[in-house]
């Protein structure tokens, strides 16, 4: 089944902040983790399940998974023939500017549900998708603000600020500014929670109270999040591996897969092939390599939307 897998993750130039991930997964599984802007993504075939704070949502043709930043998610196949989903990762900062210009949210603008039945909604995804891929800039970046506008208008709330409300959670955001810094060679749980004045579990409860993951968790995805940047900046993945602390290329190149979707290698060589639309194409899995595929799964049949609010708030409309 594995050979069935394909994936594109890139940014197109004519959408700055905006990165696109386009794939076909069956055994593969995203673990918990969490990511700097939003995910607006929409299955085009089977059933993707999405596992949220609240619950796991079952995610199917027609319906549209928005999550907030920051918000800690695993994934993985709902049904035997995996999923088929076109995904859209705009910037807090995008989605920020357009909720000042359009709507009246207040604050940092969020989005109330995770799982809504939404045909339109997810066709506009797509067609960001399909824009961006025949290099037609103007369309592409109109059909997204109509799309985020429209999200937001649907189903768009005020984000809570995040607010330290107990010694927990201050041990824990010190803890966490603590695995930042020492990225490279992070302590031992036992280590930090000597040098926060606490104990290991006490440390741990905090920590997952307060970023929905354990350390050693948060501490990989911040990983690949840094490594991601340094790609970006033209480093290798052997350059990124060893900057971030993972012990060799093979260690980063397991993990960015899991939490990014593609390799390393391949995010690099779409990052540098942003201008060659026609030769770009998805990876396929298990050995990764390019080649071409179909536009879509074949749809199974829907099970349905499952109403799951990631944040308080008003809750979202259908």
């Amino acid at each position: 089944m594995a050979e069935q897998e394909w994936a594109r993750y890139w940014q197109p130039a004519q959408l700055p902040g905006v990165d696109l991930l386009r794939a076909r997964y069956v055994r593969h599984a995203f673990p918990r983790h969490s990511h700097e802007g939003y995910v607006l993504g929409a299955v085009s075939g089977g059933i993707e399940d999405v596992v949220m704070p609240g619950g796991t949502v079952h995610a199917a043709p027609g319906s549209v998974v928005m999550i907030n930043p920051e918000v800690p998610h695993a994934a993985r196949a709902g049904a035997p023939e995996g999923w088929a989903y076109s995904t859209l990762y705009p910037s807090a900062e995008f989605v920020a500017t357009v909720a000042a210009e359009i709507t009246g949210i207040r604050g940092t603008p969020g989005f109330a549900e995770t799982d809504v039945t939404d045909p339109h909604g997810a066709h506009l995804i797509r067609e960001v998708h399909r824009a961006a891929e025949e290099g037609n800039a103007l369309a592409a970046d109109s059909v997204l603000r109509v799309l985020v506008v429209r999200l937001l208008r649907e189903y768009g709330t005020s984000l809570p600020a995040r607010t330290l409300v107990s010694a927990g959670s201050g041990k824990a955001a010190r803890a966490r500014a603590a695995l930042e810094e020492r990225m490279e060679q992070p302590p031992s749980l036992e280590e930090l929670a000597k040098e926060l004045g606490t104990s290991p579990f006490a440390l741990l409860r905090a920590f997952r109270q307060a970023y929905g993951m354990p350390p050693h968790a948060w501490l990989t995805n911040a990983r690949v999040r840094r490594a991601r940047r340094l790609l970006d900046e033209g480093g290798t993945p052997a350059q990124a591996a060893t900057a971030v602390g993972f012990t060799d290329q093979p260690h980063l190149n397991r993990h960015f897969r899991r939490i990014v979707g593609v390799p390393p290698g391949a995010y690099v060589r779409e990052r540098k092939n942003v201008q060659d639309l026609p030769s770009a194409g998805p990876v396929a899995s298990p050995t990764w390599q390019n080649r071409q595929h179909p536009q879509q799964s074949a749809p199974v049949k829907d099970r349905g939307p499952a109403r799951h609010p990631q944040a308080p708030g008003k809750p979202g409309k259908r």
